[in-house]
């Protein structure tokens, strides 16, 4: 049996002592579906934690989990500004790129199954300078995803309960609530939380949608007298600035892919990652489109951003309180991700990253704990956060779901342009070059439009203070 081992477990072993965290089977080379020995997490003995253990369903609840929060109630808002084919049309093809790179990290992790999250993504592209960013780029990702579904949950608990108590409490509970749940080890026992969580978001998608349908006009709207809806097909009064704004919208609610790599690292068998990334990805595009088309058809200008307060409040408190599970579950998510890269590179190369150790469970802990506090710190420190964080999608959730997958693609595929010639090769050269080129277009006009936005809010006096007992839930 060979003993070649890659560049990334070469460093590892070179840093952590001899490396006992990866067997290799066969000549070089793993059998990714072998669940008893991992390129990760090594040999998997009895009595320690066995990570390898999510099946495609699962995945694919964990993976929709990921994506699909209440960012899907910023779909309508995405038609109401460039109009409802251009919105559509934005929706769909974004949805059609972010399946692709999905594609492409699972081919990714086939070719490199030592790379467990962004970090090692960041070595093979780049070195130890690649690593070294993206160990700080995705962690901050996530950390920024944390914070902002901890405001939306004090804005859901203040929508349900009336504003009972200083917004900063329910924040606490958000925080308390995520340590408690992200400190679950693996994805596999998450995946019970992903089921809870997805129903909760779509049951409360579908009572915001239905009764969008079935009232006579939209809470925002004049209650008496004939009004206007002003829906169109495209919307001749936007803006360039507008129009990317939507797209950014677009790119941030799709922007899971990188937590992805996390999936299908823990799957129990790897190579139904496809299986399980193209019901999640028709799912969520039908999701989008489904909450779009129909809030937008039914309220017009009067929507509410989120959807959910379109309907009135005594809808509006319903379709939050059922939301809440939801979003804790998207919270967990993000936390866990985040933290188990962390976990990762921590302890891979020693005994620690899989038995039940005091130095196992106190670095993962630890590093739970940090990433929740980090999140919890942001979110109440910073007036302008979420303007903050539409800055922060527009260039690390960019980056993450666009231009680092054409990256890697070209990585892995460059040689080959000096033996095939096929049109299908081509035609994907170009495709990853335009997920790059694009991306980083959107980057710079989405930085732009975020800043503007910032800008706008201090103008108009709306930036709260720090640490604000305010009610959040009084706009939305």
């Amino acid at each position: 049996m060979s003993t070649q081992m890659s560049d990334i477990e070469k460093d590892y072993a070179g840093s952590n002592g001899p490396e006992t965290s990866t067997v290799p089977v066969g000549e070089g080379k793993y059998d990714i579906d072998d669940a008893q020995y991992d390129a990760v997490f090594g040999a998997q003995e009895e009595g320690h934690v066995n990570y390898r253990s999510v099946g495609w369903l699962k995945a694919t609840i964990i993976m929709l989990k990921t994506i699909i929060a209440l960012g899907v109630l910023a779909m309508p808002t995405v038609l109401s500004a460039t109009g409802g084919v251009p919105g559509a049309l934005i929706i769909f093809v974004i949805g059609l790129l972010t399946t692709w790179t999905g594609n492409v990290v699972g081919q990714f992790k086939r070719n490199h199954p030592e790379v467990y999250s962004m970090d090692g993504v960041g070595y093979v592209l780049a070195g130890k300078w690649g690593r070294e960013f993206y160990s700080v780029a995705y962690p901050a990702f996530m950390i920024f995803l944390s914070g902002s579904g901890f405001v939306a949950i004090s804005i859901a608990f203040n929508a349900v309960t009336t504003h009972a108590t200083c917004t900063v409490a329910w924040v606490v509970v958000a925080m308390v609530g995520t340590f408690a749940l992200a400190s679950i080890q693996t994805l596999n026992k998450v995946s019970i939380l992903g089921w809870i969580g997805f129903v909760s978001v779509m049951a409360a998608i579908l009572i915001i949608t239905i009764a969008v349908g079935i009232q006579d006009r939209p809470s925002a709207a004049p209650q008496v007298g004939p009004w206007d809806k002003d829906i169109s097909a495209f919307n001749s009064a936007g803006t360039f600035l507008g129009g990317m704004g939507a797209v950014c919208t677009v790119v941030f609610s799709y922007s899971g892919t990188p937590a992805f790599l996390n999936v299908v690292g823990e799957m129990r068998k790897p190579t139904d990652y496809n299986k399980a990334l193209y019901w999640c990805q028709s799912i969520v595009t039908a999701t989008y489109l489904t909450i779009g088309i129909v809030v937008y058809y039914f309220c017009g200008q009067y929507l509410a951003n989120p959807a959910l307060g379109s309907a009135g409040v005594i809808v509006k408190k319903v379709a939050y309180a059922v939301a809440l599970p939801g979003l804790f579950v998207s919270v967990t998510i993000y936390t866990h991700v985040g933290a188990k890269m962390i976990f990762v590179r921590l302890l891979r190369g020693t005994d620690h990253l899989t038995s039940h150790s005091f130095v196992h469970w106190a670095v993962w802990l630890g590093t739970v704990g940090g990433c929740v506090a980090i999140s919890f710190i942001l979110a109440e420190s910073i007036p302008f956060f979420g303007d903050l964080v539409n800055l922060i999608g527009a260039t690390l959730g960019t980056l993450m779901c666009m231009v680092t997958e054409g990256w890697m693609w070209l990585h892995d595929n460059w040689d080959r342009r000096h033996t095939d010639k096929s049109l299908y090769y081509r035609a994907l050269v170009v495709l990853n070059v335009f997920l790059i080129v694009a991306g980083i277009f959107i980057m710079i006009t989405g930085t732009w439009s975020a800043a503007l936005s910032i800008k706008t809010s201090y103008s108009a006096g709306t930036i709260s203070s720090p640490f604000s007992c305010a009610d959040n839930s009084n706009s939305v």
